[in-house]
């Protein structure tokens, strides 16, 4: 209660002032006069009892600030002072106010560009009702698990998905959902949305409302439904259909499917999957029909499904987890793919599912992104520290011409805390200007990263609205910075004698060289921190150019991908091979085009087919070794250009008939032909439970398979001309010097004439490549950006010190040059006090700089975290660029005139 009416007191003493002032006059003439009364009953007359009062009072004006001074108030009015005197201060010293700031907005826009990323993938809940009572539904330490991965999250099948709904006991509510791309062209060219296949419990159970209409229920998810409802994301309704209300019955094509929208997504759900918006949800269902054969639903060892519950009051994430325990053993027995091997099988019926809280989503981008977001964090915060550095550098030499200021305060009564208070403020004020800026350059900055990591294939969103905690990241940063460097120069400027400071000229007080220590310790750990940072991006820079630069020993330029999808036309299987045949061959007529080939998988697309190697003998177990494979048509190795270094290619004699042949690599040779020529010998491989042999034909140089960063690992290519089940697309490698788009024009000329009415989509392979170096191209050019910005920061702080140290020297140098020193004794003095402070910086930053290193070297390619070349380079680069920066005071001092600078003195 006392701190309620405090408060209270406070804020009226703020807004009432006038009315609480005439009060307090009142109050303490009502006391004099009480006092004078009590004098006078003494015997005294009325003069002396007055006098008497008023001495017994003491100073009217020293009693009201007493009272003021008790309040919370005061102290608030105080600051406000302090700011606004601080605020005229800055506006007499424009330069050196633009300096201070544009500095601390650097460094705390880049903090918090970069904080802000993180609160929004890592510490945000998701949008929904009571996220925290959200929990994922996954198998527990999950190995061996085999079948069809096809999705971000293929945590589990729809056969487990049943058994789950079917079982669980700890969830008020489940749901199962999977992202994916929805084709809604009507046909031809393919035109994707981001979509999600979403149980009838999704909207339910995450407890969303709906903007308009109404949202999926469990009656609009039956399984073996047709022509299914759908609901679209609020984005999209803006952007594809301008927020009419008409929306509502309309339909929209997803696979050449009509769905029925029926409701619209309110305004600030984008899922449950943080990074990513959404498009369209549609049941779950409706897949099945959609996607046709190639469906997930019946196939039991399809894994592409994400489940999540609402946990039931009362319970917790570990009563849960005991209970998935118990229905585990069922579970898995009733959902077993009957595809499945002995050994496979046995791994799954001892797979145990666990509930993993679930209230901040679930994010691949998270994952992939966790570690670079930290290590560009730490990047951003040396940035900070050197900016406060350069602050603090400017503090104290502001701090020296006002000694004389200090001293005339302090004369006059001022205390040295009050000044201190003062100088702080003025701190503060620069702190939260820059601040400010610093949190718009970071709204601009956060939103360029998110832009640099989407691609047209990956399509990425994130909620970088300012919430608490990026606001409270901002102020806690300004406030720190303005504390802990505006303290030194704070109790430096009051660290004065007023009588001296009074003097006409104080240069004695602040001639000696003990007085420029901490502004050479600054400077100092500005140029080791700056090593740091450019040793850093210079690091990442050259293990990106090794990325680029890597042979990956197939062509990567002047390859058109066309994946031309024909299931719309419903070809029987056995139709499918010569259809896809034919289209391979009306591309490959096509004038300009070198070569075409047909593969299952595009190298560094992120796709990759698995299967064991099983010894000559047995079924090899739990420990056969798992080989990457890719399935190609003739004139696959030619397309990329990759050396066929013995054997033959595969050609038309290669038939479902005939014998199975595949082709190895030489790290397929070396582990399993012990380095030899493998072509003639055969081989096992086990696909679920059927085992194939293969008689090996040929042998080709290694190439790189999943991404760039790989060792080289062993792979072997199957002739598509055998494998048993054909697809209904024809994924298509074209290499032409044609101009692109006239070559993706004459492509879907080529397959409309085989027939019109089927879907095409284009890319490149050299997008493919680039698409996935994403990462690595984000972390070189944000360390370069923060490298660079650090050299920048302690060049300005040491030429600083050097024209400072020189401007105090002045007397000292004009007394050498009278007694002979010449122009070149002056400027070796002057660069020897920069070439101490930075080898003193180098020495050190060199051992922050391989600390750092070691670090990060897990995310650097083909370099060492001590790689030499480098740390030459940062050292030389920023070796030139400082003493550059020292040279100008340094001629400056010896260009000094010493009879004027004595007669100065």
């Amino acid at each position: 209660m006392p701190f309620f009416r405090n408060l209270l007191d406070g804020a009226r003493a703020i807004l009432r002032k006038k009315h609480v002032e005439r009060e307090m006059d009142e109050e303490l003439r009502a006391y004099l006069d009480d006092a004078a009364r009590e004098h006078m009953r003494r015997g005294m007359n009325p003069e002396e009892a007055r006098r008497a009062a008023r001495m017994g009072m003491g100073s009217v004006e020293s009693v009201k600030e007493s009272v003021r001074a008790a309040g919370w108030e005061t102290r608030l009015e105080t600051l406000w002072r302090d700011l606004h005197f601080g605020a005229r201060m800055l506006r007499l010293n424009p330069l050196f106010a633009a300096a201070a700031i544009l500095s601390l907005a650097l460094g705390i826009g880049a903090n918090t560009a970069i904080f802000q990323l993180i609160n929004a993938l890592r510490l945000r809940r998701i949008p929904v009702s009571n996220p925290q009572e959200i929990a994922r539904i996954a198998i527990e330490n999950r190995h061996n698990a085999s079948g069809n991965f096809s999705s971000r999250y293929p945590d589990l099948t729809y056969a487990l998905w049943e058994q789950i709904r079917a079982k669980q006991q700890g969830f008020s509510s489940v749901l199962a959902w999977s992202p994916s791309t929805f084709n809604i062209s009507p046909g031809g060219e393919v035109r994707n949305v981001q979509g999600l296949w979403v149980s009838g419990e999704f909207f339910e159970t995450l407890g969303v409302q709906p903007s308009l209409g109404r949202l999926l229920t469990p009656d609009d998810d039956r399984r073996g439904c047709g022509a299914s409802p759908a609901v679209i994301s609020y984005s999209f309704w803006r952007r594809a259909f301008g927020q009419s209300p008409s929306v509502l019955g309309q339909t929209v094509t997803v696979g050449r499917r009509p769905f029925s929208i029926v409701g619209v997504a309110p305004a600030g759900f984008y899922g449950i999957e943080v990074g990513r918006d959404f498009d369209i949800a549609a049941p779950l269902c409706s897949e099945e029909m959609v996607d046709g054969e190639n469906n997930q639903i019946k196939n039991r060892s399809g894994w592409w499904l994400s489940v999540l519950g609402r946990l039931k009051p009362g319970w917790t994430v570990e009563q849960a987890t005991a209970q998935l325990h118990a229905i585990s053993g069922g579970a898995f027995e009733a959902a077993l793919p009957p595809e499945y091997n002995s050994s496979t099988a046995r791994s799954f019926l001892g797979f145990k599912l666990k509930a993993f809280p679930a209230e901040c989503g679930l994010s691949d981008l998270r994952e992939g992104y966790q570690a670079p977001l930290w290590l560009l964090l730490a990047l951003a915060g040396i940035v900070l520290l050197i900016s406060a550095a350069n602050l603090a550098n400017l503090l104290l030499a502001r701090a020296t011409t006002r000694q004389k200021e200090m001293g005339v305060r302090m004369a006059v009564g001022a205390g040295r805390g009050r000044l201190i208070r003062q100088l702080l403020a003025e701190s503060l004020l620069l702190a939260l200007i820059g601040a400010g800026l610093g949190g718009l350059l970071a709204q601009g900055l956060s939103s360029a990263l998110v832009a640099s990591l989407t691609t047209t294939d990956n399509p990425l969103f994130v909620d970088l609205r300012m919430d608490w905690r990026v606001l409270g990241f901002t102020t806690a940063l300004a406030l720190l910075t303005s504390v802990l460097f505006g303290l030194a120069p704070a109790f430096r400027a009051t660290n004065v004698t007023p009588g001296v400071a009074l003097r006409e000229s104080n240069r004695g007080s602040t001639g000696g060289r003990s007085r420029f220590a901490l502004r050479r310790i600054l400077v100092v750990t500005q140029i080791a921190l700056s090593l740091t940072l450019l040793v850093g991006a210079l690091l990442f820079a050259r293990s990106l150019n090794n990325l680029a630069r890597l042979d990956a020993w197939f062509r990567q330029d002047g390859i058109l991908i066309a994946d031309i999808d024909f299931t719309p036309l419903h070809l029987a299987a056995e139709n499918r091979r010569a259809f896809s045949t034919e289209l391979l061959k009306r591309v490959r007529e096509i004038p300009g085009i070198d070569a075409a080939a047909a593969a299952a998988v595009v190298p560094l697309s992120g796709d990759s087919i698995g299967h064991d190697i099983l010894p000559d003998t047995g079924d090899g177990g739990d420990s056969a070794p798992t080989v990457v494979f890719n399935i190609v048509s003739p004139g696959y190795f030619d397309t990329l250009q990759t050396p066929l270094l013995a054997g033959r290619d595969f050609n038309d004699r290669d038939t479902p008939g005939s014998p199975n042949v595949a082709i190895v690599n030489r790290s397929f040779a070396k582990q399993f032909g012990n380095g030899g020529n493998m072509v003639g010998k055969t081989f096992r491989v086990r696909v679920m439970n059927k085992i194939t042999t293969y008689e090996v034909i040929g042998l080709v140089q290694n190439t790189k398979y999943i991404e760039l960063r790989e060792d080289s690992r062993p792979i072997v290519y199957t002739a598509k001309s055998q494998h048993d089940r054909p697809g209904t697309d024809a994924l298509l490698l074209i290499r032409s010097r044609t101009n692109l788009a006239s070559l993706m024009t004459a492509v879907k000329e080529a397959a409309g004439a085989a027939n019109p009415d089927m879907d095409i989509s284009f890319s490149t392979l050299r997008k493919t490549i680039d698409d996935g170096l994403v990462g690595d191209r984000l972390m070189a050019a944000l360390s370069g950006f923060f490298g660079c910005l650090a050299v920048v920061l302690a060049v300005i702080g040491l030429y600083g010190v050097i024209s400072y140290t020189g401007a105090q020297r002045r007397n000292e140098i004009a007394i050498r040059m009278a007694m002979g020193a010449g122009r070149g004794n002056i400027l070796r003095l002057v660069l020897q006090e920069a070439a101490v402070l930075l080898a003193a910086g180098l020495v050190i930053g060199t051992g922050l700089a391989l600390a750092g290193g070691n670090a990060a070297a897990a995310m650097l390619f083909g370099l060492k975290p001590w790689d030499i070349w480098t740390f030459l380079m940062a050292h030389s680069g920023l070796g030139v660029v400082a003493v550059a920066a020292s040279l100008l005071p340094a001629i400056r001092a010896s260009l000094l005139d010493p009879m004027t600078a004595l007669r100065d003195e």
